[in-house]
């Protein structure tokens, strides 16, 4: 008898993602890790030592989306959080882009305002954030359970002004590609600007950005458009939260709004949905609501990610199932530079270290994750 063929793991199968030959299921989440600091305050420009990072977590074929990358001077409400909106930024960029590419993976930006998460200290000028509304945020504790995050009233957008926001998300496309990146993940989830406008808890417009559920999507999906016409539909995906309420951002009915936007999403032919589950914790046991996405993934036609403390056997599962194409992880990935063969061995993982998520500084708990080797090495 012959030795019987190893099963190979549905999160370690190939998958054709539009052009993109992927050799497994396994994407690097974004995550903000606000390292992008430079010789002036809130200068948001890459850092060197996201090379190394970056790179650790490239494997041949896989897919990585970037940080949180911030579309103009009124996105940022983060210290030290990366921009795309100057040309130092840009250069900045390419050596990253360039080193996740000499490994073979494929590279996402991801666009982003926040909103209203901000405070004038972010803000060009000292000047109010800008929101749909001019309803502010409460405080909230940071992920250190101690310090709390002040957010300033913001400056609900004039009608007229939206369309100089939607061309900030057209000029960082065009700006991710000439860095080099192989596309863009509009941010429209947890709760910043563009949530901002979708949610009926935040929105509370009377003009044809607010009020009926066509309304409130609306600028969500003329960013879309915009971004399409300039860099190409097959280019282009989206993060979408529609359950979730990350900084007081609710709707009354997140699954029809998950479910319009998959369908309206549908009309662009945009390359994939990037959606959350409907929860923001770690659970260890079942999902807390079983195929919650799964109205969402039937509806839209392109690549459907779903992210939100999936872990092995769950993402496994949800690929076997067809609940979904890719799995994203994040705080796995951010532990476990080797996660896809970590997956594929079924080895140990390293445990996170929630203290050092947000440090500025360039190595622990940034690119001191060992590999299954005892070595950092990112060669091969």
């Amino acid at each position: 008898m012959g030795t019987p063929e190893k099963t190979i793991p549905p999160l370690l199968t190939p998958y054709k993602m539009g052009k993109f030959q992927l050799s497994h299921r396994v994407v690097l989440a974004p995550m903000t890790r606000q390292k992008s600091y430079g010789q002036k305050a809130y200068a948001n420009v890459p850092q060197p030592h996201a090379i190394l990072y970056y790179a650790q977590r490239t494997s041949k074929g896989g897919l990585l989306i970037a940080e949180a990358t911030g579309v103009s001077d009124t996105a940022q409400g983060y210290p030290d959080t990366p921009g795309i909106w100057t040309k130092e930024q840009v250069e900045a960029w390419k050596p990253i882009v360039d080193a996740v590419h000499a490994k073979g993976g494929t590279f996402f930006c991801q666009l982003w305002h926040v909103g209203r998460v901000s405070n004038t200290g972010f803000q060009p000028n000292g000047q109010a954030p800008i929101s749909s509304t001019d309803k502010s945020l409460a405080p909230k504790k940071l992920s250190n359970g101690i310090d709390e995050a002040e957010f300033s009233p913001p400056r609900r957008l004039k009608t007229k002004e939206i369309p100089q926001i939607v061309n900030d998300f057209r000029i960082a496309a065009r700006n991710a590609i000439e860095a080099g990146f192989d596309g863009v993940d509009i941010h429209g989830a947890h709760g910043y600007l563009i949530d901002q406008f979708m949610k009926d808890h935040v929105n509370d417009r009377t003009d044809e950005y607010g009020g009926t559920l066509e309304n409130r999507c609306r600028f969500a999906l003329e960013i879309v458009e915009a971004v399409v016409n300039e860099i190409g539909v097959d280019r282009v995906g989206i993060r979408l939260s529609p359950f979730g309420s990350y900084m007081e951002s609710g709707d009354s009915d997140p699954e029809g709004l998950g479910l319009y936007m998959a369908e309206s999403l549908n009309k662009y032919g945009i390359l994939y949905c990037h959606m959350v589950e409907p929860r923001m914790k770690l659970v260890r046991e079942k999902l807390e609501t079983p195929h919650s996405l799964l109205p969402m993934r039937k509806a839209f036609k392109g690549t459907f990610i779903v992210v939100g403390g999936y872990e092995r056997e769950d993402g496994n599962k949800a690929i076997a199932e067809n609940y979904a194409d890719l799995v994203a992880y994040g705080r796995l990935f951010l532990a476990n530079p080797d996660l896809p063969r970590r997956f594929e061995l079924g080895a140990p993982l390293n445990k996170y270290d929630r203290e050092t998520f947000y440090i500025s500084d360039p190595v622990r708990g940034y690119v001191d994750y060992p590999f299954l080797e005892s070595s950092t090495d990112v060669s091969s």
